[in-house]
Formats: C-alpha cells, sequence, structure tokens
C-alpha cells in the first residue's frame, strides 16, 4: 500500500476550514479511497498549515466506519447476514437538511447492502404532532428519491404491544408505579455529582403496580399524577438509568390513535421496542443518544427480545444556519420567514421551494461523509453542490433585474430578428432556441457606467461591447430624467457583427446580456441570501438570543424584471440559468401564469470553487 503527501496550506483564509475539511480535500487529491494516517498544527479554529500523510488504496473504495461495522457482522454471519435500517422522525415539524443527512445514510446502507429500510414515525407525543407533519415528511424523502416500499410504519402500530411489554417487567419486578410529580421526580434523580435516591414508591408489590399500571390506561388519574418507571440504578453514573420514566398520563387525542389511549410510552422506552418489533439490524442514531444506549440494551435484554444494535454517529451542523425544529418553529410562529417551506428555511421542503434538487443534496450528504465527531460544515460546499448539478442539467436563459431601457437607433423600427442562443453549453443535446431581438432592448442598469472605472469592460459612452448572441453595439448618447437619473440609452450597431463576431477580427472586452422590450415577459424575482449573519446563531459566546442575528437582507424582491418570452408559461418548479446573475426557479406556491414568480437557488459565485483553486496552487 503507497503512501502519498499532500500539503493544504489555507492560511490566507479569513476562516480557516475544520480538520474534516482538510481531509475532505485531501482525500479528494488521493483519491477516494485514502484515508489520513495523520495530521499536525491543529488549532481551534481550523488547521493553519497541515501535512496529511495519504495510505492509498485505489482499488477499493473506503469505508465509513458504519459500514465497517456492518461489513463485520456480515463476515460473522450476524443477523444471518441481513442488514436492515430505519429511518424514524417524529412527526412534530418539517425535516431539514440535517435528517437528510440522516435519511440518506440509512436508506443508502439498505440499498448498498441489498437490505431494507423502514420509515417509521416516532408519534409517542400527542401534544406536539399533526398530520400535516406526516404529509410533509413522506412528501420530503420520496423528493429525496428513496422508496421503504410497503413499509410505512408508525410507533402507534405497536402501543398494545408495549403496554404488554411494559406490564412484563412489572410482573418481573423490573418496573413500578411511581406518584412523585415531575417536579419531584427531578430533585429524586440527582445530579451529575450527586447519586439519587430511590422514589418512596419503589417498593411497591407486584399487584399494586398491576392494578395501578392498569387504572392508569383506563383514564383514572389526571395528568402528571403518575408515572411507569423502570427499577434499574437510582445512583448510577448515568443517569439515563436512574429509574427513567417509561409511561406517562396524557389526556391528549392522537392524530392517529384518536382517544384510545391517555397514556403514552417515552421515547426512550418505546425506540428500542419498535426496532425489536420491526427487526432491525442497525439502530442508528446521532450522538447526542450515545449516553442513551445502556438504557435502550437494558429494556431489550430484560424483556430477552429480538436486539438491535444502536450505533452513533455526528449529526450535521451546518453554518448560518439553525437546525432545530423547535426553533424553526418558532421562526415560523413569529412570522420572521413565511412558513417552513419558506426559501431561506434549511428544510427540505424549504430548499425544495428554492430550487435545490434531489441530486444535489445527497451529493451533499455523500461529500461530508460519516464521522463519530461533530463538525460544522461551510454553507459553501452545499451551495457548490447544488450549482454543480445545476450546471450540468439548467437551461441558460437571459433575464433582465434591474431593466435600464436601450434603443438602437440605426436597427429599422419595424424589423425583428429570431437569433440562435444555445440552451446549455455543458449539455450538447440540449441544443438551441430562438430569441426575438429587436430595435428596443432592456439591459441591466449596472451593465452602464458614464465614469467607469479602469476594469469596467461593458458599456459606456462610445465603448463597443457584444451583445450575447447577436451584434456589436456602441453606445452614442445617455437619456436622463430630471433627477438626473439615467432612463435610457441610445445605440448604434455594426450589422455585420451577426452571432457576436466581427469579420474583421476587431474584438470587444464586454458581454452584456439583454431582453426584446416588445417581447420580454414581466416576472418578479427574489432574491435569497442567508438567514443568519453569524455562522453558529446558536453558539454566541455572550449568550444572546439566535434571533438578534437574523439577516434583514435575507430577502430582496424585485418585482420589475424582464425575461425572454421562452419562460411565458413556464411550470413551476421550473429551473433555469439567467445567464452572469445565477440559478433560479420558478416559485411553486405563488406563481402563476401571467405573473411569474423566481427564486434565486444560488448565485453564480463559487467560493467553494475558489477554495479548491487556492488550495491546488
Amino acid at each position: 500500500m503507497a503512501t502519498k503527501t499532500i500539503a493544504a496550506k489555507v492560511l490566507s483564509a479569513s476562516r480557516p476550514p475544520s480538520l474534516f475539511h482538510v481531509v475532505g480535500h485531501a482525500r479528494r487529491e488521493a483519491g477516494e479511497s485514502a484515508w489520513p494516517v495523520f495530521a499536525t498544527q491543529v488549532t481551534a479554529r481550523g488547521v493553519s498549515s497541515t501535512k496529511i500523510h495519504m495510505s492509498e488504496n485505489r482499488n477499493k473504495k473506503s469505508l465509513n466506519f458504519i459500514e465497517e461495522i456492518i461489513e463485520t457482522d456480515r463476515a460473522a454471519g450476524k443477523h444471518h447476514g441481513r442488514v436492515h435500517t430505519r429511518f424514524p422522525p417524529e412527526p412534530n415539524g418539517y425535516l431539514h437538511v440535517g435528517h437528510a443527512k440522516s435519511i440518506c445514510l440509512n436508506f443508502g446502507l439498505a440499498q448498498k447492502y441489498g437490505g431494507k429500510c423502514n420509515l417509521r414515525f416516532d408519534d409517542t407525543n400527542p401534544v406536539k404532532e399533526e398530520q400535516e407533519y406526516v404529509d410533509s415528511i413522506i412528501e420530503d424523502i420520496k423528493w429525496l428519491g428513496w422508496d421503504w416500499e410497503d413499509r410505512l410504519l408508525f410507533a402507534s402500530d405497536y402501543f398494545e404491544r408495549m403496554y404488554e411489554l411494559g406490564v412484563q417487567l412489572v410482573r418481573a419486578g423490573k418496573a413500578y408505579v411511581c406518584d412523585l410529580s415531575a417536579e419531584e421526580t427531578g430533585l429524586y434523580r440527582g445530579t451529575l455529582t450527586k447519586p439519587g435516591e430511590g422514589s418512596p414508591f419503589r417498593s411497591r408489590s407486584v399487584d399494586e403496580n398491576l392494578d395501578l399500571f392498569e387504572r392508569m390506561r383506563k383514564g383514572e388519574f389526571p395528568d402528571g399524577s403518575r408515572t411507569l418507571r423502570a427499577k434499574i440504578d437510582v445512583a448510577s453514573p448515568n443517569m439515563n438509568l436512574r429509574d427513567p420514566v417509561m409511561y406517562r398520563i396524557l389526556h391528549a387525542p392522537h392524530h392517529r390513535t384518536g382517544d384510545t389511549w391517555c397514556i403514552y410510552p417515552m421515547y426512550d422506552w418505546a425506540h428500542g421496542l419498535e426496532d425489536s418489533i420491526e427487526g432491525i439490524t442497525h439502530s442508528i442514531c446521532t450522538l447526542e443518544f450515545e449516553d442513551h444506549r445502556p438504557l435502550y440494551d437494558w429494556f431489550l435484554d430484560a424483556l430477552d427480545v429480538f436486539h438491535p444494535q444502536q450505533i452513533e454517529f455526528a449529526r450535521l451542523e451546518l453554518a448560518y444556519v439553525v437546525l432545530s425544529k423547535r426553533r424553526l418553529l418558532e421562526l415560523v410562529e413569529e412570522k420572521h420567514v413565511s412558513g417552513w417551506d419558506d426559501p431561506r428555511m434549511p428544510t427540505i421542503s424549504g430548499m425544495r421551494r428554492r430550487g435545490y434538487t434531489p441530486e444535489s443534496i445527497r451529493d451533499f450528504c455523500e461529500r461530508i461523509g460519516v464521522a463519530k465527531f461533530n463538525t460544522r460544515v461551510d454553507m459553501a460546499l452545499l451551495e457548490f453542490c447544488v450549482r454543480a448539478h445545476l450546471n450540468k442539467t439548467s437551461p441558460r436563459v437571459m433575464g433582465v433585474l434591474d431593466p435600464l431601457r436601450l434603443v438602437i437607433d440605426n436597427y429599422p423600427e419595424e424589423k425583428e430578428e429570431q437569433l440562435d442562443a444555445v440552451n446549455n453549453p455543458e449539455d450538447e443535446s440540449a441544443g438551441t432556441r430562438k430569441v426575438p431581438f429587436s430595435r428596443v432592448l432592456y439591459i441591466e442598469k449596472n451593465d452602464f457606467l458614464e465614469d467607469p472605472p479602469r476594469k469596467f469592460h461593458r458599456l459606456t459612452t462610445g465603448r463597443e461591447v457584444r451583445l450575447r448572441y447577436a451584434y456589436f453595439i456602441t453606445c452614442t448618447k445617455v437619456i436622463k430624467d430630471e433627477n438626473g437619473n439615467v432612463v435610457e440609452l441610445r445605440c448604434t450597431y455594426d450589422p455585420n457583427t451577426r452571432g457576436g463576431d466581427a469579420p474583421d477580427g476587431r474584438k470587444v472586452k464586454g458581454t452584456i446580456h439583454w431582453v426584446s422590450a416588445a417581447h420580454a415577459v414581466d416576472a418578479e424575482v427574489r432574491l435569497y441570501d442567508r438567514l443568519f449573519t453569524i455562522e453558529n446563531p446558536l453558539g454566541d459566546k455572550d449568550g444572546a438570543d439566535y434571533r438578534t442575528f437574523l439577516n434583514p437582507n435575507s430577502l430582496e424582491v424585485l418585482r420589475s424584471c424582464k425575461v425572454e418570452p421562452s419562460l411565458t408559461g413556464a411550470e413551476p418548479g421550473t429551473r433555469v440559468q439567467f445567464e452572469r446573475h445565477g440559478y433560479f426557479c420558478v416559485d411553486i406556491n405563488d406563481s402563476a401564469p401571467g405573473a411569474l414568480v423566481f427564486n434565486r437557488t444560488v448565485a453564480l459565485r463559487d467560493s467553494w470553487a475558489k477554495i479548491e483553486k487556492k488550495r491546488k496552487r
């Protein structure tokens, strides 16, 4: 096995990337099969100057640590080589891009190893759960391209079985009914430095516990008056094992079971049982559940039922966003955004509405990989992924977002031409289209300056530039309003430069886009930016509320835009590149025939590619 040394120098970066990013760069440089042996000079802010030695084996793709566990299990014949995973969302909000990582991991592992992946809703808290959330989650996962076949399941499918297993633990003397309030339970539980104390009701007899548990189910007691708790170890250093609550009384209708139940299982009790009942082999969770794993194992061992393996991985932390359903719900309810699917939101539905593609999100999830330590990922990588996919798939069109009228004086007034325009230079099969050209055009206001700086190569008085796909023009006159604002340009054109080239070989430095005024289609364009102004709104060292960092300029609405007529009747969700502006999509909610609305997905500027380019120098 060969060894390769790669120098990753990021001293010039204003925000040095994490070690995770540098390792990712090094892997791509050395080949995806290579993994780091060591790294040096790692600081709290990232890597200042690092040399990473890569073990190189190009004949075999590297495995992440979960794949290594699965392959070891399969080699040992565990579960008869079977791989069965699940994605278990709680239907108390919309899915976000962090969930996309888990979705792609669980469904991807099942796909890779010829196994199965269940979609199972952990609907054990009727107060916060709604059918709206169930429907949105199903839609999002389908849109991402994953299929659970006939395995759409719910924790509520197993409520009766869970109750029976609870009775089983009571009969075994391993669970008891406790009358302590929630506050009292917390006091008896102790702290991280102080062991807990046994509940005064811990010594109840099996018969009394069975009677009380049954009466809890029948609804004889008010909310919060009693719980069913596991009898484990009140002095355990792991607080999750200090007689955890298994059931609480909650007289609330459930979105699927109605008023059938008034006791509901706690997540730690329900989670392992659901996995066991479904025959899950590898129960993959995020790192915050690592301390809960001993409880997961204790319940299954105490019941002597099928025992899946819980494996924890690092959840996604993404710069400039908040990935907390509770905080996202606050943003929606407080109307900081228009809804869960606001294109500024990191929800999958918001990203879909903004114009992200499922392919780009899956690519992003694959690139960030699977690790055992938390890492904050640069938003530029996500933008790079969507930009890379849209570059290959999106047709190019011309749209003028801030129109300035331009008249070509020597172009015949009644004349119109149909010029050939390339649909996508990245895809020859996309062919060409016709764009109308006439005497009066719209160009971008910022493509003209009367007194331009030295490196400004666009239009100014007396300068010749190229109109994209059309002719060379020269500005001869500037017309202004009473306030001195430029409202119209008068130009001449060279009829011998049709298509954008001069027969005499003369060159021009500037090329600008345009739309024929007589054929232009009106449109509203929404320019979206990052929702927060700092990388980690929840981690501010001064303890400021995350809403303090909301970006007041996260949305700019342009209502006088002009786009080429090929976009007339564009269907909601249609994705295009407005040349020289970025990638846009037709809004799936607000756009209508005769009233086009476009959302900017991402600008053309690619900061991630610039980082890559600097690294390779």
